[in-house]
């Protein structure tokens, strides 16, 4: 950036954090039950955010704080890869510190929320003890690498599993503070785990402008939403072999309403590499966006402004200039298949898996519902493997034949529904976290979505349209974690009970949505949505999706249609 730009105030604590320090160690010694403003921007490189409880706010006594502050600590998980030890660690961990619930996130990591203040050096070090991390689960860094969750036994997988892990070292920051704040023997002084160095040879010591994240797909299967990232690889297939990756660069969701420069965007397609150059190349995009990426303004940081701003040409050649040689156009290929792998499939080495559908990504156990008791008697009785999916949703793999009843049959007496009994909408839904713990959200979406759920599957039933897949993705605010704008029906919290309502996009998720109706109340978005779905039945072309016939038929088109429609049903 030039010399005469002032940056933003959190690459000013960057700059001074030695290397993501701060003072947390300090605050970890403190009585206070929060951190201080600039080391709340840390710890997100930490994989922790401070977060307060929304629905408790004034409802202290008098003379106190009037929020009560706690910590959200998410798991790395690249993939969604995880043992039945990993899982009933995070089990144990939300019920003996959390608030007894745990989130499977969009990206295939794992979320804990109210863990208090005192509780968090131990949260971490409890992470790591069964072998996971929450360094650069969050921050400005390389995040959680996607990939189909899956565990097909081919060599298209293996391929995939193996970029996914390459690109996760490579690119994770090197610092020692994460060993210093939440591994060291707090007795001794001494680390428990090696590593950690005193320099940042790819992020440097400001790191990056903004979040990174980075995805891995196959052409016949987009369930990782690859153009929804900064950087995407999508795999080049010839033979059953993998012979190289379309490398997508600058997308993004999240927008800012106040803030007319900023947009969702999808990924562009920028060069082809081959399968060991993939790395070497995700460095040169990572250091083009450390060099170049917006730090006097974090609303317009991401990687897809500065491509927007100097165009796909210049990027590619900056690119191609800290690579060290030029790169190979794209192949032909593209995606062409989305699949959700909830229900049963063979895994290709004799056994079988079984995606679960989780409901907006949440585990929990009341009186009716017991997801947790479930799966710690699943952990016990088939020992197997789980995979978390980009749905928020879990796969649980390497199971026999044999195992097949007995899983449903431990689904079923829990209370919880198999995902052959969930209806299709609701099988295609999802929402992120929102209140009460976000502190960006500015409305609900998780725990509203399943009574809209509730509503639109007897509508559909009536139109016949209960089959038709397509996804419906809300979020509380427009940052856009639930990727609304590239689903076919997509509600964005506008202000407090009122939604901006996206139609348009697609299963696939190589399209975005248009603005369709804005503010529009909870209550009034099925009566919104049923006259659209009434003119779809009428007026779709044969085999023609729901998201593919908004587009071509526009929103105007379709309001005048849905008026007419409205005024007669």
């Amino acid at each position: 950036m030039a010399d005469d730009k002032k940056l933003n105030p959190v690459e000013v604590i960057k700059a001074d954090s030695k290397l993501l320090r701060g003072s947390i160690s300090e605050d970890l010694s403190s009585d206070s039950d929060q951190f201080a403003k600039p080391n709340t921007q840390l710890l997100k490189f930490h994989g922790t955010y401070q977060q307060d409880d929304r629905d408790a706010r004034g409802k202290q006594e008098e003379g106190k704080s009037s929020k009560q502050f706690s910590m959200m600590t998410r798991t790395r998980i690249p993939g969604g890869r995880l043992t039945a030890e990993q899982l009933l660690a995070h089990l144990d961990l939300c019920d003996e510190i959390g608030n007894s619930t745990l989130k499977c996130t969009t990206r295939q990591a794992l979320q804990l929320h109210a863990i208090p203040k005192q509780d968090l050096r131990q949260t971490i070090r409890r992470i790591n003890e069964v072998h996971l991390s929450t360094l650069a689960a969050c921050g400005d860094v390389n995040r959680n690498v996607m990939c189909c969750p899956a565990p097909i036994h081919d060599e298209v997988h293996r391929e995939l599993v193996r970029l996914t892990d390459a690109l996760k070292d490579h690119l994770a920051p090197k610092s020692g503070a994460y060993y210093e704040l939440w591994l060291k023997d707090e007795e001794t002084g001494e680390k428990e785990l090696v590593g950690g160095a005193e320099e940042e040879p790819i992020y440097g010591p400001t790191y990056l402008p903004r979040k990174f994240k980075i995805a891995v797909a196959r052409p016949d299967d987009n369930c990782v939403d690859i153009y929804t990232n900064d950087l995407g690889f999508l795999a080049v297939v010839r033979d059953q072999q993998v012979i190289g990756y379309n490398v997508l660069v600058g997308g993004g969701l999240g927008t800012t309403p106040s803030a007319k420069k900023t947009f969702p965007a999808l990924a562009k397609r920028m060069a082809f590499v081959t399968p060991e150059n993939a790395c070497r190349v995700a460095e040169a995009v990572v250091k083009v966006q450390r060099d170049h990426g917006n730090r006097d303004d974090r609303k317009t940081a991401r990687m897809k402004y500065l491509i927007a701003d100097k165009g796909l040409d210049w990027f590619r050649g900056k690119v191609e200039e800290y690579y060290g040689e030029a790169l190979a156009p794209c192949t032909e290929d593209d995606v062409h298949g989305f699949d959700d792998h909830l229900g049963w499939a063979e895994q290709g080495d004799g056994r079988w898996f079984y995606g679960w559908n989780i409901e907006n990504g949440r585990l929990y156990d009341d009186q009716d519902r017991r997801w947790k008791s479930a799966l710690r008697e699943i952990c016990s009785e088939l020992k197997p493997g789980f995979c978390l999916t980009p749905h928020q949703s879990i796969l649980v793999t390497n199971l026999s034949e044999a195992d097949k009843p007995k899983l449903e049959a431990i689904i079923l007496k829990h209370g919880l529904p198999l995902s052959e009994q969930i209806s299709t909408v609701r099988r295609w839904s999802m929402a992120c976290v929102a209140l009460p713990t976000c502190g960006l959200a500015v409305t609900e979406s998780e725990r509203v979505l399943p009574s809209l759920m509730d509503q639109l599957e007897p509508e559909l039933a009536k139109l016949g349209l209960d089959s038709e897949a397509f996804t419906v993705r809300m979020t509380g605010c427009p940052n856009g974690c639930a990727r609304p704008y590239n689903a076919d029906v997509g509600l964005v919290g506008k202000t407090k009970g009122k939604y901006t309502l996206f139609l348009g996009g697609q299963l696939l998720g190589t399209r975005l949505g248009t603005v369709y109706k804005d503010l529009v109340a909870f209550e009034d978005i099925t009566a919104t949505l049923v006259p659209v779905f009434h003119a779809f039945k009428q007026y779709r072309e044969p085999q023609e999706t729901f998201g593919d016939f908004c587009h071509r038929v526009g929103n105007e088109q379709l309001s005048l249609w849905a008026d007419d429609i409205a005024s007669t049903v």
